[in-house]
This record gives structure tokens, C-alpha cells and sequence, in this order.
């Protein structure tokens, strides 16, 4: 099977496309829709279901959601409504896209999709992806097996959660410059390796495409720090991924 549908669920858009696994790339354009406001259940799953009927898709695919993710029912609810706590997300999906939907958390996604056609091919050890934008996301694998459902983003710095003063989102509403938001994710990645020793950083998430004005200026961080190099295509390749292999 070398061609799976692959959805990027997130709380401003999703988007998705048929992924072909052979190759980790996309078939053809990927099309994406607003997510409805709030992202409540009935609303964002028929929009979800949307993307997948424009190209006349049915069968296998996978789901990339901005949620903890365990048996396919949320636990969490990341940028979307807290309806989704609780909800059997895979079987909602499934209802309204007439696929078979394996669903994963977002950052989880892009992760194994950096690690099999990215950015983390062939590295061993212990590798940390993070997605910086609203928030940060967090991907750790062990010798390319997946951790799933860390959320690493929340850890505890200076008795405040992290993603707070790091994420992407933080440097636009405080409107910091590079140097100081370099600083500041400086100490974060800092504070993760204290913790965990990882060989490999890879920095995702949209702010990656601006990569070269803040990656240089990251101070006192003995990890190596590579730049996702799928980019916004990421979750979608990894949800389907995660699918076929699931």
C-alpha cells in the first residue's frame, strides 16, 4: 500500500492530501479549510470529512490531532473545543470522511514523519522534535521508536509552563525580538537536555521556515540542532504513516 490519505487537524485549519509512503511526499496538492470556530466536535469533523471528499478518497487514513491520544479518544484538547475530551476522535473522523481513520497526536505526526523521510533519518538514540507555533509540541523517539503523548512543552521553568514564554506565539504578542526569543529557547532546550540527554534537536513547526534568524543565536546548548526539513507537510505525511502502520 503506497498511497494513504493523511489529515492535519489543527485549531486554525486542516488540511490533508494522499500521501505516497514510498517517497514521504504528497500526491498532488494538498487542500486545506479553515477550521470552524471554537473547533467543535460536529463542525470540525465535517469539515475534516470536506477535505477528504475533494478528492473523491475512501479507505485507509490517517489523522494528525492536536490532542493526547490513547485508543483514538482524546484526553486533551490542544487550540479546539473541550467537547473533544473524551470523544472516540478516530470513530468521529471515520463517520464523517467514510475512511478508515487512525488518529495520532500533532506533533507525534510530524515527528515520524522527520524521522523516516526527514530530518531524523537513520539517527539513533534519543531524538527530540519540537513544533513551534501556538504552543510547543513535542515528539521524542528512542533508536526511532516513537514515546507517544509527551508533552514536553509544558514542562515547568521558573515556576512558569514553558510554552507560555517560548512558543512562537510568545514572541509575536510580546513582538520580542530574535535574540531575546533566541534566549529564551536557549533555556528551554537547555532545561530539556538537563533532563533527558538527547543526541539530536529538530526544530519544526511554522516559525522553522525563519529558521536562519533565530537557530544561529541559540546559546550554551551542547545537543546538535538540525531544522525539520518537511516543514507544513509534516503531519500530514506522518498521519498517513501512521496509519499504514499502525
Amino acid at each position: 500500500m503506497n498511497s494513504v490519505f493523511g489529515l492535519d487537524i489543527g485549531g486554525s485549519g486542516i488540511k490533508g492530501a494522499p500521501v505516497d509512503l514510498s517517497r514521504g511526499e504528497l500526491v498532488g496538492e494538498r487542500v486545506r479549510l479553515l477550521t470552524p470556530p471554537g473547533a467543535k466536535v460536529g463542525e470540525l469533523a465535517k469539515t475534516a470529512g470536506e477535505v477528504v471528499a475533494s478528492f473523491g478518497y475512501s479507505g485507509l487514513a490517517g489523522a494528525a490531532f492536536p490532542a493526547v491520544i490513547i485508543d483514538g479518544h482524546a484526553r486533551s484538547a490542544s487550540n479546539i473545543d473541550t467537547g473533544w475530551i473524551g470523544t472516540d476522535v478516530a470513530g468521529t473522523l471515520s463517520d464523517t470522511t467514510s475512511c478508515d481513520i487512525r488518529v495520532l497526536n500533532d506533533a507525534d505526526a510530524a515527528g515520524l514523519a522527520e524521522m523516516r523521510y526527514g530530518a531524523g533519518r537513520d539517527v539513533a538514540g534519543t531524538v527530540a522534535l519540537f513544533t513551534l507555533g501556538t504552543g510547543i509540541g513535542s515528539a521524542l523517539f528512542l533508536d526511532g521508536t516513537l514515546i507517544p503523548n509527551t508533552e514536553l512543552g509544558h514542562l515547568e521553568i521558573d515556576g512558569q509552563d514553558a510554552e507560555l514564554k517560548t512558543a512562537d506565539s510568545a514572541r509575536e504578542r510580546e513582538d520580542l525580538t530574535w535574540e531575546h526569543w533566541a534566549r529564551r529557547l536557549s533555556k528551554y532546550l537547555r532545561h530539556f537536555e538537563a533532563l533527558l540527554w538527547p543526541d539530536l534537536f529538530i526544530i519544526g513547526g511554522g516559525v522553522s521556515r525563519k529558521a536562519d534568524k533565530f537557530v544561529p543565536l541559540i546559546e550554551g546548548v551542547r545537543t546538535k540542532i538540525v531544522v525539520a526539513q518537511l516543514q507544513n507537510d509534516a503531519g500530514i505525511i506522518g498521519a498517513a504513516l501512521w496509519a499504514s502502520e499502525a
